[in-house]
């Protein structure tokens, strides 16, 4: 794949200053980049590097200042930082729905229906009554159930598994070894000390742009009829537990290892950090912010909170506390050596008969 600066410029809406003819095939860091690639300058403590790099062309801010001669051609932008992400989301389509075509061995039910310019993987399955939308590409080893529904452009890596009755949106990506509408963890307690399997019989609804991290776990919901639901725009890390019913708001952002209990409803705009603990049937207001490994125990009702710790709360609060916390041992010594010393105090100032 090869482009011009001219026509990278013309796609990020800016303007060239150099050559414009010149040919860009990769993309790279402005203190790696070779001839042939392009790199961004979004940092000023870089700005050494725009004056040494290799690069063919630089994406830089149009009010940006050379104090030195620059030979890389510049593409002059509002905001490097943004210009250069999407350059690599349009980077990142080419590379990732180049596939197309079906490789053998794979199985397709006679009753499913698949879009155009579809790729299936070898050892893929997709079962009876799947509905697969146009530009879908399916990698190897990778199960779609029955009465499963993917919207298009959407991606499923090596390894996906999507049980029955699923519903995904278009442009979603899903990485391999994520598992999407497994059994909610419902086990009904017995007299004699076993557990008794309440059947799972809902679903799980995945809405547009959403992107699930390697080796996630979506719980269906309990009831049939039901959902658990992952709005649009939510994007989430490896190793996370979704349980069943589970509602994520759009644009949620969630960090790795966290686990999120049954039939809580995550608000919008939140960000959770690595680790993070939320209880089961609670409530996430809007644009909450949990730090690394918070836990949540009970419903957050005021939105834009910053929150951390277990029980979270308050990042100021938290920090403070925390100073506390560390100087505890050396407030323990200091307390017992007073209270020594009180008490030597009281047996020298002791009479006697």
């Amino acid at each position: 794949m090869e482009f011009s600066v001219n026509q990278i410029a013309m796609m990020l809406g800016g303007e060239v200053k150099g050559n414009g003819n010149e040919k860009i095939k990769m993309l790279a860091k402005i203190q790696d980049a070779k001839q042939g690639q392009i790199a961004f300058l979004s940092n000023p403590k870089y700005e050494q590097y725009i004056y040494t790099t290799q690069a063919t062309a630089v994406i830089v801010k149009k009010d940006f200042i050379a104090r030195k001669e620059i030979n890389a051609t510049l593409i002059l932008v509002d905001d490097p930082y943004i210009s250069f992400t999407r350059l690599l989301e349009e980077y990142h389509k080419l590379v990732s729905f180049q596939k197309t075509g079906i490789e053998q061995p794979s199985f397709i039910d006679n009753t499913a229906s698949t879009g155009k310019d579809i790729y299936r993987g070898a050892f893929s399955y997709i079962g009876s009554n799947a509905r697969i939308g146009d530009n879908v590409k399916i990698y190897p080893h990778t199960y779609v159930g029955d009465n499963v529904v993917i919207g298009n452009n959407t991606i499923l890596h090596p390894g996906v598994k999507i049980y029955a009755g699923t519903k995904i949106g278009n442009n979603c990506v899903i990485h391999s070894g994520a598992v999407i509408g497994s059994d909610g963890f419902g086990f009904a307690p017995q007299e004699d000390g076993s557990y008794k399997t309440i059947p799972q019989l809902g679903n799980v609804t995945i809405e547009d742009n959403v992107a699930i991290g390697g080796n996630t776990v979506i719980d269906c919901a309990t009831l049939f009829g039901d959902s658990t639901i992952i709005r649009q725009g939510v994007k989430l890390d490896n190793l996370i537990q979704v349980a069943h019913n589970v509602e994520i708001g759009k644009n949620t952002v969630i960090a790795a290892q966290s686990g999120i209990s049954g039939s809580t409803k995550i608000g919008e705009n939140c960000l959770m950090a690595g680790q993070v603990g939320i209880a089961g049937h609670i409530t996430i207001a809007n644009n909450t912010h949990l730090g690394a490994q918070s836990g949540v125990s009970k419903s957050i009702k005021e939105e834009g909170l910053r929150l951390m710790g277990y029980p979270a709360f308050e990042f100021g609060s938290y920090f403070k506390s925390y100073a506390v916390f560390k100087k505890l041992p050396d407030i323990n010594h200091r307390l017992r050596e007073l209270e020594d010393k009180m008490q030597t105090s009281r047996n020298g100032s002791g009479s006697t008969e």
